[in-house]
């Protein structure tokens, strides 16, 4: 089963190297705005695993500083910032997604025109 993070990257994948029909750029935009609630799932989850692990470094370090460091060089800490990059991911998928559907809608309106 693929996790959210390679579905937005499949998404992308497709996005950057084909030609996107507006059909399948909407269904596209569809899938990448339904997964925005399990990106923030995630990112509450990860956020929650990367508290603890920095509790867990201020235990055991002598300053804060050190502690800090020590949970940014953790597991938690990388889940905690992948989750984040692909919401960002998404989000500027998205954006580009409206922009591009926008921009053919116009394109239909003005040729009709003609």
């Amino acid at each position: 089963m693929k996790s959210v993070r390679e579905f937005v990257h499949v998404i992308q994948r497709e996005v950057r190297d084909t030609d996107l029909l507006p059909d399948r750029a909407s269904s596209l935009l569809t899938q990448l705005s339904a997964l925005l609630g399990n990106i923030n799932d995630e990112i509450r989850a990860a956020d929650m695993d990367y508290a603890v692990r920095l509790l867990s470094c201020l235990d055991t370090e002598e300053t804060a500083n050190r502690a800090k460091i020590r949970a940014e060089t953790s597991p938690e800490y990388m889940r905690k910032r992948e989750a984040r990059d692909t919401k960002e991911l998404a989000l500027e998928m998205i954006r580009s997604l409206k922009y591009y559907l926008r921009a053919k809608e116009e394109e239909l309106r003005l040729a009709s025109h003609q």
